[in-house]
């Protein structure tokens, strides 16, 4: 909104080398926000070089604060970690060429009592999808300095006379109480401000993501009767994932061949889509577009798309190598070959895949003293591509991936609403990815899917409830071949795609508050409540087997304390002050048991 945000520019003037800083806070009052740029002009007659440029740098007269980092690795992102700042320096960052699943680029101080409910909080977060730094040094005097920014390590640029160089957009936000409070400022500002597009503010279409039903092994007629199931299930979406294109039986080849592979698909996606369109079905398709594979015509036609250093060994990462989007005919070729399939109008929803990270960097057309540019090159042309194809494609669903959360960051949410929060589809083992997750970013950026059981990455066997109400907070779908599920399981399915179709748009929209916290405890709780406060979704599931019931009882927030509410499931009424004051029972012993409630005012 054009009148609800002002902005300070503080202009700062080197005299002797004619440099100028312009640094930019733009104070979103009501949404308690303040974003932080730099701007770096050249008012000289030579070139300058900027070695490091940060977009937020902040100071503390004290020191005595908690920190709040996360960590991680491939299927277990954003894991929790928290510890009182300590003399020195405490770095979280990423050297990947992408935000990566080690550290994701957010930051979180508190005071040391502060809880969800409680105490000071201070967040900073990049919008930012690259390598990027952030860090926390306390000093000799007791004070202490946050920066984040762009990583100084792998970054450089030559600022030619005139020219001016613009950092990445740092978010930061205080509150006074506690973590949830902070949270819900990041999620606001996120949802309703950074993301954009038609879904943004609606549930999304409950999808069938073929990956775990039958991987690369499909052709024509196992599409379909995946098809044809789907629509007696409550299924609105199924995603096409990997091995449509090229000769793609495996990882190892034909990524950058956008072409259908006519074996698996001889009517091609018209097929698929005459076959989905009566049943009342839309179609999805999974991209790598920013990779190539050494085997595949595209490697073969220009080898010098990728990203490498002349005359040097290639390495490859999972079988391929990263093309160089810090050249432009790069990317109006991905742009071109995407573009051609959706052109077709028959893609309501793309997958966007990056399975690897960034080595070997350069670019052959750029001098030497401006290869330290090329990452951040990378990502400018990464941005112009995805800024032309949603806006050519506006009705299209565009989810960000990085095998599963590897790029889950606030760059990548300004062009794709959502993002596939883990490769970790097990219901358990997403109660901390998920809980990390939710520090900063909304439950309608997280894309969260019931999967099979036992699942697939861990052998968990996780009852069907379970893996529903653990999906049930975020962009919602399946996981799973539902040709061999059993008719309990459909039935199931039928059930909770139901629940998600009447609620969605309410989680997507609402407020999230954590109320046990699974890094910390053998269980996890939260609630969702609507923006007018009179639907309640609250979900518990216990991870660990208990001996005794322990009197076990969940306490909601957010609810109006003189309203009634009705429980979809018992029909038993409650205040809202007795569920936020006394709670409800959670009686479980036996692992990886849940609840899910639903509470809807009484007229």
């Amino acid at each position: 909104k054009s009148d609800e945000a002002e902005t300070l520019i503080i202009t700062l003037k080197d005299s002797v080398s004619k440099i100028t800083v312009k640094l930019y806070y733009t104070l979103f009052e009501a949404l308690d926000i303040l974003c932080r740029h730099a701007e770096i002009i050249n008012d000289s007659d030579k070139s300058v070089f900027i070695n490091r440029a940060m977009s937020a740098s902040v100071d503390f007269d004290r020191k005595d604060f908690d920190i709040i980092s996360n960590y991680g690795t491939h299927c277990r992102e954003r894991n929790i970690e928290r510890s009182p700042l300590k003399y020195g320096r405490v770095n979280m960052s990423s050297r990947r060429g992408g935000s990566s699943h080690v550290h994701n680029p957010f930051l979180i101080m508190t005071s040391p009592s502060a809880n969800e409910t409680s105490g000071d909080t201070y967040g900073f977060v990049l919008v930012y999808s690259g390598s990027f730094t952030a860090e926390v040094a306390a000093n000799q005097f007791s004070s202490a300095r946050t920066i984040i920014g762009l990583n100084s390590e792998e970054f450089g640029w030559k600022l030619h006379s005139g020219e001016s160089f613009t950092t990445p957009e740092a978010v930061l936000s205080y509150s006074p109480c506690g973590l949830e409070s902070l949270s819900a400022n990041y999620h606001g500002i996120f949802r309703t401000r950074l993301c954009r597009g038609k879904y943004r503010d609606t549930r999304r279409p409950v999808l069938l993501n073929s990956w775990e039903a039958c991987y690369f092994s499909f052709d024509e007629e196992r599409l379909k009767k995946i098809g044809t199931c789907c629509k007696d299930i409550g299924i609105e979406l199924l995603v096409i994932d990997d091995g449509w294109f090229g000769v793609r039986d495996t990882d190892n080849c034909s990524l950058g061949d956008w072409v259908v592979d006519r074996r698996k698909l001889p009517n091609g996606i018209e097929g698929i889509y005459n076959h989905l369109k009566p049943l009342g079905i839309d179609l999805g398709i999974w991209f790598e577009p920013e990779m190539v594979s050494p085997n595949s015509d595209l490697y073969r036609a220009h080898p010098d798309w990728c990203i490498h250093i002349p005359n040097r060994p290639r390495s490859q990462g999972r079988h391929q190598f990263m093309l160089n989007l810090s050249k432009p005919e790069v990317c109006d070729y991905i742009y071109e070959s995407v573009a051609a399939i959706l052109k077709s109008g028959m893609i309501k929803y793309v997958k966007w895949d990056y399975n690897r990270n960034m080595t070997e960097i350069a670019n052959e057309k750029l001098p030497a003293d401006q290869q330290r540019e090329v990452t951040h090159r990378y990502y400018l042309g990464l941005y112009s591509l995805l800024e032309r194809l949603v806006t050519t494609f506006p009705d299209i669903l565009f989810e960000s991936c990085s095998g599963g959360g590897g790029r889950f960051d606030a760059g990548m949410l300004y062009y794709m609403p959502q993002v596939w929060t883990s490769d970790n589809s097990d219901a358990i083992e997403r109660l901390k990815i998920q809980y990390g997750t939710s520090l900063v970013y909304p439950l309608s950026s997280m894309s969260a899917h019931v999967s099979a059981s036992p699942n697939h990455q861990t052998g968990h066997v996780t009852p069907f409830d379970t893996r529903f109400t653990v999906a049930l907070t975020g962009s919602f779908g399946y996981e799973l071949d539902p040709t061999s599920l059993s008719d309990e399981d459909k039935a199931s399915v039928l059930r909770t795609a139901g629940i998600y179709k009447e609620y969605g748009e309410r989680i997507c929209n609402g407020t999230y508050h954590r109320l046990r916290n699974p890094h910390e405890e053998n269980c996890s709780a939260w609630c969702i409540v609507s923006e007018n406060k009179d639907t309640c979704i609250a979900g518990y599931v216990l991870t660990k087997v208990r001996m005794y019931e322990n009197n076990e009882r969940i306490r909601l927030r957010g609810l109006k304390k003189d309203w009634i509410y009705i429980e979809r499931f018992s029909g038993r009424e409650y205040s809202g002050a007795e569920l936020c004051g006394y709670g409800i029972p959670a009686p479980l012993t036996l692992e990886y048991q849940s609840l899910l409630w639903i509470f809807e005012r009484k007229e």
